[in-house]
């Protein structure tokens, strides 16, 4: 189950939402349902921590290798 990115047309907030399947999703500050999902970075934990994927660059590259070649 994914968490998502949102924000609302109504009142401008920005928020998540863990979402299960095709739920529509609605803003906690006003209610409305003109929500947009917003593009996310996602992150993964390594040995020295938790990384942000674009942490590196581009197509997560970085530090000696890349995983969009």
């Amino acid at each position: 189950m994914p968490i998502y990115e949102y924000r609302c047309g109504a009142c401008g907030r920005s928020f998540e939402r863990l979402v299960h399947g095709q739920q529509a999703v609605a803003c906690p500050a006003c209610d409305s349902t003109d929500v947009k999902r917003l593009l996310s970075l996602f992150g993964f934990k390594s040995g020295q921590g938790f990384v942000a994927s674009a942490s590196g660059g581009g197509c997560g590259c970085g530090r000696g290798g890349c995983g969009c070649h």
